[in-house]
């Protein structure tokens, strides 16, 4: 569910964005059904009430299971690669133990141990229905990719292989091949449940398998023999089980396409680069009358917007007819009629980032994405307050409309299937030539009403990126690794330089690596690497994210280049070279530059090894350490230097009480740190804080709500060890602990970006990188004795990228806070005033809040 904004004045602008000063968490749909001319009111993710036992609520399993689950090739159950085998290839799933608890069954919806046996029967229906194993959820659970297309021989499939490849990587000869117009299946992708809580999805999904696979009528049979058709059948199974928007590890995944930092994302990502969907549609709810994309603006500057509009609108009118000749009406129903936001609406739902699936689905060649919210709120209060009779009648109608919406798809697909595949060549056409963007208008996009300037976004690509090699190059090698093989894993091509060059009036070393942006997934490159651009001046809200730039946040060093000519001597690589290293001998230096780093620090301090602070801030590992340096070194791929360094004060391991969001408890234990989630609740329920030795707060703990036994037991801890603190939450417990005298001032609760800002030397954010990410910034004035100023945000206008206005009075934009301090210290606490771990994505922001539990604790 994405909630819709309609175009607001000024004042109500403002006031929301005063309001809304919560870490994003999840938001809550308005259940009162209301005609599309009068939507519902603003509300951004975040905004709803925090619920403060989320994090808590994530086992640290499903941390491990997250970051250690390997990304493999679709299975069929034989062991055999995908794309090597026709169709069917057919499996018989072992069957989950039932679970009374799911919470589909009280809506009358397939629970998730009904789904194998479900799948099961579906595939002995005959010869139309694959199942294939795409991966497993954080929480263990199966994920599932369901294939229906007419037989193919192990030839044919294999042809189709060839011809996908040959779109890809040689367009234009596919657009040149008779044999791909004629037989070539276009591609067709429906994503259900990724949001937990809205189900519908999932079984208008096994419905029209079941339709797709027993129907002998001569639409259908064409239909199979000229398409493939794909579903995820459940994209979060563990939130379909517990009735919750986000999964196991309490992460919203439509929000994970940038980061994929979740085993389910990094599936659905393998699917988008295998399968290479044409058509691509995301079944969410609940939003009243159902919601079709196309967007309002701002719309992503780096897809080939032209293409994409004019078949994303065209397939938006037949879901349109199709759900509305449904018959439901407001009277009867309480149902609404469809609305198109890019027809319907000014502002206030974009595909600006690609965060969400149909944002992230055209870079792999989606020529028609969409996200579709279906009406009928059945999730979060209504779920807990109506009677089960009207959870099913409603559940019933979204299953009906989530299945008008699919099959709507499947006749624009098959209507228009050669000009959707020709689309499709074409936007790859255009990037491996380096072919300039086409913008929207009347006359590039006919048959799409209402184009207007404010519907242009398009952007300059530069020639390259180039991540150079060495330690002189590199803030820090491990980072750069890290995002060569993100990339990769993105199916971005990447080569290594096997010599010294010159690129741009640079000399760039042996090893360094060049990202030509003369290749297919062009677009995908430069959303990720480019800084991205300020659009405060556009539109007057968000819905989301508005700056994301890995080439500043991350904590790697990446060059733009804009020559015309690019000529390199190297190799394409498919992993980044291990940068991991361990000196031969003598003591060992082990820079705290990355998060990987800060893993291995801590996987040192749990072995008991005597580790010690270097003036630089470094950790000096002992020589009689090097075996286990030697692990960590192949595990993290990271690097331990000779040093004669002797260091200065010990370092211990580190145990962080963390009031925090499922994101930040992610990255905490990204980071290996010893972490007990706590909140509000329970500490009043009773917490033993000598097992403790900092705390670190930033959503769910209320000072003022904790009873006189919790909040007594708090100051105490608070006296005799420290705090970390990130946000309106942290400042405020701060404040009523008196800690550190400094006054916390709220920027803009709807401003999100890449900000500039300036490090102070020595201290927790030394060496860290010059750009931050921030999300309702905050920063600090009037500075009492003591308190350090450990960095600010840049002078002038320091957003690089995202949306941050000021508010009506003139308050709270960058300009009030240039120059102001951003991360503050003192002796016995740090506070933060940007999202250093948000959604585990800023990777490079990571090892200041490491640093700052280290310095505090």
């Amino acid at each position: 569910m994405r909630l819709p904004r309609p175009a607001l004045i000024a004042t109500a602008t403002a006031t929301a964005a005063a309001a809304l000063l919560l870490s994003p968490n999840g938001a809550v749909a308005d259940p009162t059904p209301r005609p599309a001319s009068q939507p519902a009111p603003p509300v951004r993710e975040g905004s709803g009430a925090y619920d403060d036992r989320a994090a808590a609520r994530a086992p640290e399993s499903t941390t491990d299971r997250a970051l250690t689950t390997p990304v493999t090739e679709l299975t069929d159950g034989t062991g055999t690669a995908g794309g090597t085998r026709g169709y069917p290839r057919e499996q018989v799933l072992t069957p989950d133990p039932v679970n009374p608890a799911d919470k589909s069954i009280k809506l009358g919806l397939t629970p998730y141990h009904a789904i194998a046996p479900k799948l099961n029967a579906l595939q002995r229906l005959g010869d139309r229905v694959s199942v294939e194993v795409a991966g497993r959820s954080a929480g263990g659970h199966r994920l599932y990719l369901v294939t229906v297309t007419a037989p193919e021989s192990t030839r044919q499939a294999r042809a189709q292989e060839r011809m996908r490849e040959l779109i890809e990587n040689g367009p234009s000869a596919a657009a040149k091949d008779p044999s791909v117009k004629r037989t070539y299946k276009t591609p067709v992708f429906f994503n259900n449940n990724i949001h937990g809580n809205e189900w519908e999805g999932t079984d208008a999904a096994l419905k029209l398998i079941e339709k797709l696979a027993t129907a002998q009528d001569r639409t259908t049979t064409d239909l199979l023999a000229r398409n493939r058709v794909y579903f995820n059948i459940t994209a979060n199974p563990d939130g379909r089980i517990a009735g919750t928007r986000a999964n196991a590890n309490g992460f919203d995944l439509n929000r994970d396409f940038v980061t994929a930092s979740q085993p389910e994302v990094r599936a659905m990502r393998r699917i988008a680069i295998d399968k290479q969907p044409a058509v691509m549609v995301d079944l969410h709810g609940y939003v009243n009358g159902t919601l079709i994309e196309p967007t309002t603006p701002p719309h992503g500057e780096n897809y080939e917007y032209d293409l994409f509009l004019k078949n994303t609108y065209a397939n938006a009118l037949g879901m349109e007819a199709a759900v509305n000749g449904l018959g439901y009406t407001p009277g009867k129903d309480g149902v609404e009629p469809a609305q198109i936001p890019f027809r319907d609406q000014e502002e206030g739902w974009d595909d600006w980032p690609p965060i969400f699936t149909p944002q992230y689905m055209p870079f792999h060649g989606a020529v028609a994405a969409h996200t579709v919210e279906f009406p009928m709120a059945v999730n979060n209060d209504e779920y807990d307050d109506l009677p089960v009779a009207e959870l099913r009648r409603r559940s019933a109608i979204n299953v009906a409309i989530a299945g008008a919406a699919m099959r709507a798809s499947l006749d624009y697909t098959q209507a228009n299937r050669t000009s959707l595949i020709a689309d499709q060549i074409e936007v790859f056409r255009r990037s491996v030539t380096g072919a300039a963007q086409v913008p929207v208008s009347p006359e590039t996009v006919p048959g799409v009403p209402g184009i207007g300037p404010e519907d242009v976004y398009t952007t300059d690509f530069p020639r390259a990126y180039v991540i150079p090699a060495g330690a002189k190059a590199q803030r820090s090698a491990t980072a750069a690794a890290r995002l060569v093989d993100h990339l990769l894993a993105n199916d971005v091509q990447v080569r290594r330089a096997t010599k010294d060059f010159r690129l741009a009036g640079k000399t760039y070393a042996k090893g360094s690596y060049v990202v030509d942006l003369r290749q297919p997934k062009r677009g995908m490159a430069n959303v990720m690497l480019a800084d991205g651009r300020d659009i405060s001046d556009k539109v007057s809200v968000m819905y989301d994210i508005s700056g994301w730039s890995l080439g500043r946040l991350w904590g790697a060093t990446v060059d733009t280049v804009r020559t015309s000519k690019l000529s390199v001597p190297g190799r394409a690589v498919h992993e980044a070279a291990n940068v991991g290293y361990v000196a031969p001998r003598g003591a060992l230096r082990l820079r705290l530059d990355d998060a990987r780093e800060i893993a291995a620090l801590n996987s040192l301090l749990a072995d008991g090894v005597s580790v010690r602070r270097a003036a630089d801030g470094s950790a000096i590992v002992p020589a009689s350490a090097r075996a286990k340096a030697v692990a960590l070194a192949k595990k993290y791929d990271v690097a331990f230097d000779a040093t004669k360094a002797t260091g200065t004060a010990p370092l211990h391991r580190v145990r962080v009480a963390a009031a925090v969001t499922p994101g930040e408890l992610f990255a905490l234990r990204e980071m290996n740190f010893d972490v007990t989630p706590v909140s509000t609740a329970i500490l009043n329920a009773g917490f033993d804080w000598s097992r403790t030795d900092v705390l670190f707060a930033s959503a769910g703990l209320n000072h003022a709500g904790l009873d006189t036994a919790a909040r007594a037991a708090l100051d105490a801890f608070l006296d005799r060890e420290g705090l970390v603190g990130r946000g309106a939450a942290g400042a405020a417990l701060n404040a009523a602990a008196g800690l550190l005298a400094v006054k916390p001032v709220e920027g803009n609760g709807d401003a999100n970006g890449v900000v500039r800002v300036v490090n102070s030397a020595g201290g927790v954010t030394s060496g860290a990188p010059d750009h931050g990410f921030v999300y309702a910034p905050l920063w600090f004035t009037d500075l009492g004795p003591g308190v350090r100023v450990e960095q600010s945000y840049a002078a002038g206008n320091p957003l690089v990228s995202g949306h941050w206005r000021a508010l009506e009075d003139g308050s709270g934009g960058p300009a009030q806070a240039a120059g102001r301090a951003s991360v503050v210290s003192g002796p016995h606490a740090v506070l933060f005033g940007t999202e250093p771990l948000f959604r585990d994505h800023p990777k490079g922001q990571f090892p200041q809040v490491a640093r700052a539990l280290l310095t505090v604790s």
